[in-house]
């Protein structure tokens, strides 16, 4: 439950292809916010006429998209850009600045995230790989939702496994899935809860955080403590409530969502926005790093479905994300 949580805050396409050969990356090295230096991967395109700046999810997720958290090698980010590639789309993701980082002081506020990905996209028209070509930002988990934030100045967005509510709503709901997937009786799960409510609002409201009853997990306190890390916590603190949906209605550009339909950490809202003009995508047997998973999505704990985000598991049939980049090319 708790690791399932960390991780938001927080091909031509064929059924079930396979991640096609990777082909060798150029390393680059560019100014972020503030000329803090960030380091990145570029990927070569071909003829499609947009070029991807791609964006990391939560935590110390580097831009492979490995995470530390997951319990089996992982680089979701690189398999992407590959089957980006295999769609004519080069690419360039990137380390986000904390990543390698011992330094306690380092500025990772909303401000300095959103930067780097507004230097990102800088960085990307500069590159010989992208002359010619219009940017793709293209986000993924809590990356998508910072990604709404600079989205406006790239001329497409594609926002995979979104959060469809505020973080901290989905913290609460991805912690009370889990809770319900274990079983827990009702009165475990109230003061489960209650206790998650508690600390959130203490977050907001730059409080302690409250001392956990005996009945509360301790994998449910850790997560309280790490979302509460006084390094982090102005950016958790600026995230937890920003509106998703707000910001996507707000676009000015093409842009599309999809969600893994076996997604347990971000999910497909029941009812998207009318006003959203955009394109919403739902990939069948698809878990939150767009792998294969065949497994019901009813019962899955966290570190069930983890099981299936590593390297030796396919990108799920991705043909609707491919059939959408093409109505980009038109």
């Amino acid at each position: 439950m708790h690791r399932a949580a960390l991780l938001i805050p927080f091909l031509v396409a064929s059924a079930f292809a396979e991640v096609p050969p990777v082909s060798r990356d150029r390393d680059l090295a560019f100014p972020g916010f503030n000329a803090f230096p960030l380091r990145g991967s570029v990927k070569a395109g071909g003829a499609h006429p947009y070029f991807a700046v791609m964006v990391a999810g939560s935590g110390p997720t580097d831009r492979d998209w490995s995470n530390p958290l997951i319990p089996v090698p992982s680089h979701g980010g690189r398999d992407l850009a590959a089957w980006l590639q295999a769609q004519g789309i080069g690419s360039l993701r990137y380390d986000k600045r904390f990543i390698g980082s011992k330094d306690p002081k380092l500025d990772i506020s909303l401000d300095a995230q959103v930067g780097d990905i507004r230097a990102a996209m800088q960085a990307a028209r500069a590159l010989p790989e992208a002359k010619g070509k219009k940017l793709l930002l293209v986000g993924h988990s809590e990356g998508a939702l910072l990604s709404l934030l600079a989205a406006g100045e790239a001329e497409a967005a594609l926002l995979l496994a979104l959060p469809s509510t505020s973080m901290g709503k989905l913290i609460v709901a991805q912690v009370k899935g889990q809770l319900v997937a274990a079983g827990a009786p009702a009165e475990v799960s109230a003061e489960n809860l209650g206790y998650l409510e508690t600390a959130l609002e203490a977050i907001r409201k730059g409080r302690d955080l409250p001392q956990a009853a005996p009945g509360v997990a301790p994998g449910l306190v850790a997560l309280g403590h790490g979302l509460a890390r006084p390094e982090s916590r102005g950016f958790v603190r600026d995230l937890l409530d920003l509106d998703p949906w707000g910001a996507v209605l707000r676009l000015p550009i093409p842009c599309a969502i999809a969600w893994g339909d076996r997604d347990i950490q971000t999910w497909k809202p029941d009812l998207v926005p009318a006003e959203f003009k955009g394109t919403v995508i739902q990939i069948p047997e698809a878990n939150h790093l767009f792998k294969r998973e065949t497994r019901a999505k009813a019962g899955l704990s966290g570190a069930a479905a983890m099981t299936t985000y590593g390297d030796s598991t396919p990108l799920a049939d991705l043909a609707p994300l491919a059939a959408w980049l093409k109505t980009l090319g038109k």
